[in-house]
């Protein structure tokens, strides 16, 4: 079922997270302290909406890593309903597609609770300050890369980097909901 991102929470902080990757290290957020940009996403391999931006994501990171902005992915998906998205899945994943950023593992689905995220992918941008600038879609037409026209997460990263402000108009990013675990009764 496909889910909008809810309107963003411009100035909230990024939650602190530790959480296992694919690499074999743990990452968590003051990890990327230095960084002037930090870009949070909740992916996962099963979900068509990200397959669909994932070599835009791969591209955006290539890009954006000369200037410092550092980019995570999270999966937070139930692994036991959606076996695709298991931890040796995500690895498998990570190498064939050469992500170049660290794929975290959200077993507990703590994190994602954390960061209110409901979708795939759900994309949080960090200033600095790790305070919420943007929250919101990559661009204007994610099932065709050819119709793009706004490219609204790279504007926003380009205006964090030159020390400026995203624009306050932030269009909701589109996908899977999470697939939650079911909760004993």
């Amino acid at each position: 079922m496909a889910v909008e991102t809810p309107p963003p929470e411009i100035g909230a902080p990024c939650p602190d997270f530790r959480l296992p990757a694919v690499d074999g290290k743990h990452y968590a957020r003051d990890d990327f302290s230095g960084a002037p940009v930090l870009v949070v996403m909740f992916i996962c391999n099963h979900c068509p909406y990200v397959q669909a931006v994932e070599d835009r994501i791969i591209h955006l990171h290539r890009t954006f890593d000369p200037q410092g902005v550092r980019f995570v992915a999270i999966c937070s998906n139930d692994a036991q309903t959606y076996p695709d998205d298991a931890f040796d899945k995500l690895r498998d994943r990570w190498r064939a597609k050469g992500y170049g950023f660290p794929y975290l593992h959200d077993e507990s689905q703590a994190v994602a609770r954390a960061f209110d995220a409901v979708c795939t992918p759900d994309i949080f941008v960090y200033g600095s300050d790790r305070k919420l600038a943007y929250r919101g879609r990559i661009d204007d037409a994610w099932k065709d890369e050819n119709k793009v026209t706004r490219h609204e997460l790279a504007e926003a990263i380009e205006a964090l980097v030159a020390g400026k402000t995203p624009t306050k108009v932030q269009r909701p990013s589109m996908g899977c909901s999470i697939k939650w675990r079911q909760q004993a009764a």
